[in-house]
């Protein structure tokens, strides 16, 4: 079954249990997966429906600190639980610690021992293999331990 075909049943599902952030989150992520098909003429597939779901996460994570600056616990609740609920379609993420050896494995493949102008290409080459299983923020705060 497609990630598309289940984020689909599971609107149903929703619909019929009632759950109206489930509903409307799901329903939020297909809409910006269907509005990509249009703007771009291309049908998705399940790793382009990870990249716009991991948009989605990224989004309201975003929204969240602007949230707890200004007070709103109402809204912080709201978004964890959509994140919560996005994160149900993602693939598994990864640890730090995962992370962290990748990262190793790829300076050492570069033959990066430190320095923090290897940091482009350092993060250049682990995002392609941590694309979807881990956040970008935290990978670059891995790097950024690693080169100083």
């Amino acid at each position: 079954m497609s990630l598309k075909d289940r984020l689909a049943g599971d609107f149903k599902e929703a619909m019929k249990a009632r759950d109206e952030i489930r509903k409307n989150t799901v329903n939020f992520a297909r809409a910006a997966i269907k509005q990509y098909e249009v703007d771009n003429r291309k049908e998705l597939d399940d790793n382009g429906v990870v990249e716009i779901l991991t948009k989605q996460v990224k989004m309201r994570k975003d929204a969240l600190s602007d949230f707890e600056k200004a007070g709103r616990t109402d809204l912080i609740e709201a978004y964890s639980k959509e994140i919560e609920i996005l994160m149900e379609y993602l693939p598994e993420q990864l640890s730090e610690a995962e992370i962290l050896e990748i990262v190793k494995a790829s300076a050492a493949a570069l033959g990066i021992e430190g320095g923090r102008n290897n940091m482009g290409r350092l993060i250049g080459a682990v995002m392609p293999k941590v694309k979807g299983k881990a956040d970008g923020g935290t990978v670059k705060r891995i790097v950024e331990s690693i080169l100083d």
